[in-house]
């Protein structure tokens, strides 16, 4: 009875479900997740998206889609002592991860140099940002840089179209170049390995590649060596490309003056107006002539969807 007695004795208490444990600072510094700072932290991120903020150096992760794997370590040397004296002039750029976890967008050879320097905070700009637009984002803003070489800057166009599906336009737009520099770039990918090897490392120029494009790789290897041991400027290698396209064009003449038939002039001529537009246009061009008609059309041959639209920059004079 005396049992029955003190159940009865609880009262409304017996209804009711126990008071929630109070959460206390003791539990975030353990790092338990209640829901009171889970409320928190959505607030927090909430406050701070689309605003520049200090944030702990040691809350920012790096990018993993950062494009850039190689940071030059006397750079990086001398950016951490200025930033050391003045402090960080431009904020990096991070996106919420949440539990005031942040990961930067843009901004990775500033952080690198911050923790260098010793500095245990950051001005940061804040967004929201999914994996792809992380993606689209640090490329763009990789790009942008004018410390890239022209192959960095070209596999930056090149992830930008088969990793976030953009067209030479779309990329075009985004890094604020029109569509035939987008495609320059381009076309220097398809340049032999070791001429892209000199490139980045700077012994050549975009503009000693660009006049290489269309060569024969035996050429364009025999070229680079030439540029490289005697230091020729662009006009110079221009002019030895010219030279070696009229060489060629002499050879063909002279095949084809002997195999055509006494008086095919004007077979002659068509040939030579093909050899010049070949030169132009850096591609095959075939002339279809009907003598009867006086018509005829030309074909502009290409091999990739790049190349026509190279094609089309030169045509339409972008």
């Amino acid at each position: 009875m005396a049992t029955r007695k003190a159940a009865l004795g609880r009262g409304l208490n017996a209804l009711l479900p126990p008071p929630a444990r109070e959460e206390t600072a003791t539990d975030e510094l353990a790092g338990v997740e209640t829901p009171k700072s889970r409320l928190y932290h959505f607030e927090e991120r909430l406050r701070l998206l689309g605003r520049v903020a200090e944030i702990d150096i040691d809350h920012i992760r790096p990018n993993p889609y950062q494009p850039r794997k190689d940071f030059d370590e006397q750079a990086l040397e001398e950016l951490a002592q200025s930033i050391a004296q003045l402090g960080i002039i431009q904020p990096i750029t991070v996106r919420a991860l949440g539990n005031n976890q942040f990961e930067v967008i843009s901004g990775e050879r500033r952080l690198r140099a911050a923790r260098r320097a010793g500095l245990k905070r950051i001005p940061a700009y804040i967004r929201e940002a999914g994996s792809e637009e992380m993606l689209e984002m640090a490329l763009v803003e990789n790009v942008q840089r004018e410390e890239l070489n022209p192959i960095e800057v070209a596999l930056g166009y090149q992830r930008l179209m088969e990793e976030c599906g953009l067209t030479q336009e779309q990329v075009a737009e985004k890094v604020g170049k029109n569509r035939a520099t987008v495609a320059n770039f381009l076309r220097l990918l398809k340049l032999p390995p070791r001429i892209q090897a000199s490139l980045r490392d700077g012994t050549i120029t975009a503009g000693h590649a660009r006049a290489l494009i269309g060569l024969p790789e035996t050429v364009q290897l025999r070229l680079l060596q030439e540029i490289e041991a005697k230091q020729l400027s662009v006009r110079e290698v221009e002019d030895r490309v010219r030279a070696w396209h009229r060489a060629q064009e002499k050879r063909e003449a002279t095949k084809g003056a002997s195999s055509a038939e006494p008086g095919d002039a004007e077979t002659l001529q068509l040939r030579a107006y093909e050899d010049q537009l070949r030169r132009r246009l850096g591609t095959r061009v075939h002339i279809r002539h009907r003598t009867s008609s006086r018509s005829g059309r030309i074909e502009i041959v290409y091999f990739s969807d790049e190349e026509l639209e190279r094609l089309l920059a030169l045509l339409l004079g972008e």
